[in-house]
């Protein structure tokens, strides 16, 4: 078919998408309404007061809305407030009119506003919002450079993970600032655009020049998005007032495995905490402290588990990780107690692309495993596909799975995901197995313990 035609319109799905979170923004609503949760709007924050003793033991909030100030108090009070993405100096820190980064760049709520796709972006961090942003834009036209303080973006994922998006950002053609130490200042051209000292200044064109901390410039810039990290959004809950703890560095509040912070009967959930910072995470935190609050004592020991989570960078191509890495593995059990496989290889659906093997977008994977068990402590993969596969084995992982129990399973053919169940070295590795009796041993899945008997006693015979 002829492609010529088809282009791209940022304003379309820029109000396609934002319409589409109003839907869901609705849609929660409704769903608290329909739950009978009473919705209070304003701006909330502690406030800590004795002047009615018949208070004692509940916990007391201000909440703000336009010029009016109402007081609750309740016996339980949650901080899910969530995070914000911040927004760097190049000063001292202070957030003043004369600061070129506070005043020339964005954060990753402000991608969200812009009004038309840029030329040409600067996308600075290594973090997984700095190389999804990176990846979307370049997709979609932008001449997009990422800026990294030290040599590669996700140090703290897999090096197989880190080493293959980097070179596959740079297939792409997403050009890689590396050592820089970050963004010492940004110059914008409608301030001062001279091109000669005895010309008269000539008119600005929107333009901006970047300049790195080791000296490097990138000109002619439309954005700067600023991707260096996230912070609590604590600002004006004013938790001293009641004795709530934060780490000192980000203000991070404290909570312990069960949600609770250091005063009685608060609690914070979700990226507050700083601990595992992703959505489903901070919904089972809330699902498991609702439980162990209002579940009945065969919940009272309820709390979530921040080991083993899947998470998926969406990055292109995506990238899907599940527990420890090599370097971690190898600094908790020791190389003697570890076993890594690995496999990589271009996705099937690639392969009637008339192009050179080598130019072909590849997935990478690396199993690793711990113990005699070869009990499955990491799981990594890069490449097309990597976000949808990777639930099922988030569950194998949780339940204990080992080699053997990855080499039993028949695998979907042709999948990516087969690989994980048929990678090499494939059904030598011990026969122990999570399960009450080892699959490689053609053991039957487990069947369930019935809550009522089947009627007719079970299955019917041929006569």
């Amino acid at each position: 078919y002829d492609s010529d035609a088809i282009s791209f319109d940022w304003s379309y799905i820029k109000n396609a998408r934002d319409a589409y979170i109003r839907r869901l923004n609705a849609i929660y609503q409704r769903n608290m309404d329909n739950s009978n949760v009473t919705t209070m709007f304003g701006s909330a924050s502690f406030f800590n007061s004795t002047e009615n003793d018949d208070d004692d033991g509940f916990i007391k909030v201000a909440v703000d809305h336009d010029t009016t100030t109402k007081y609750y108090k309740a016996k339980h009070v949650l901080i899910a407030t969530g995070g914000y993405p911040e927004l760097l100096s190049n000063g001292d820190g202070e957030e003043d009119d004369d600061d070129e980064i506070q005043k020339h760049a964005i954060t990753s709520d402000g991608f969200f506003e812009l009004d038309e796709l840029p030329q040409r972006a600067v996308v600075v961090g290594a973090g997984y919002i700095a190389v999804e942003l990176a990846g979307v834009l370049q997709a979609l036209g932008t001449d997009t450079s990422l800026v990294v303080r030290k040599h590669k973006a996700m140090r703290t994922f897999d090096d197989m993970l880190s080493d293959a998006l980097d070179q596959e950002m740079q297939r792409q053609g997403i050009v890689i600032y590396r050592n820089t130490n970050g963004v010492k200042s940004i110059k914008c051209s409608d301030e001062h655009f001279n091109t000669n000292e005895d010309e008269e200044e000539e008119e600005g064109t929107g333009k901006k020049k970047v300049v790195l901390n080791n000296g490097e410039v990138i000109p002619e810039v439309d954005v700067i998005l600023m991707a260096t990290g996230r912070l609590p959004a604590v600002n004006g809950l004013n938790l001293s007032s009641i004795g709530v703890m934060q780490e000192e560095k980000k203000g991070y509040i404290i909570t312990n495995d069960y949600s609770e912070t250091s005063v009685p009967n608060v609690y914070a959930i979700g990226d507050v905490c700083g601990k595992v910072e992703l959505t489903p995470m901070a919904i089972a935190a809330g699902r498991r402290l609702a439980d162990r609050l209002f579940g009945g004592a065969e919940h009272a020991g309820a709390k979530v588990s921040y080991d083993n989570v899947p998470t998926v960078v969406f990055s292109h191509p995506p990238i899907g990780t599940i527990g420890l890495t090599e370097r971690q593995a190898l600094e908790k059990y020791g190389p003697q107690n570890i076993k890594v496989y690995r496999s990589k290889f271009p996705n099937l659906y690639y392969g009637p692309w008339m192009v050179e093997a080598e130019d072909k977008p590849k997935t990478a994977m690396k199993l690793i495993c711990a113990g005699k068990e070869e009990l499955v402590v990491g799981l990594h993969v890069i490449g097309m596909g990597a976000d949808e596969m990777l639930q099922g084995f988030g569950i194998a992982m949780k339940m204990g799975a080992t080699k053997a129990d990855f080499d039993a399973c028949v695998a979907i053919h042709p999948t990516a995901a087969e690989e994980f169940v048929t990678m090499f070295p494939w059904g030598l590795s011990s026969a122990v197995s999570g399960a009450a009796i080892s699959p490689l041993n053609g053991a039957a899945s487990p069947e369930p313990t019935l809550l009522y008997p089947v009627e007719g006693g079970g299955e019917e015979k041929d006569s």
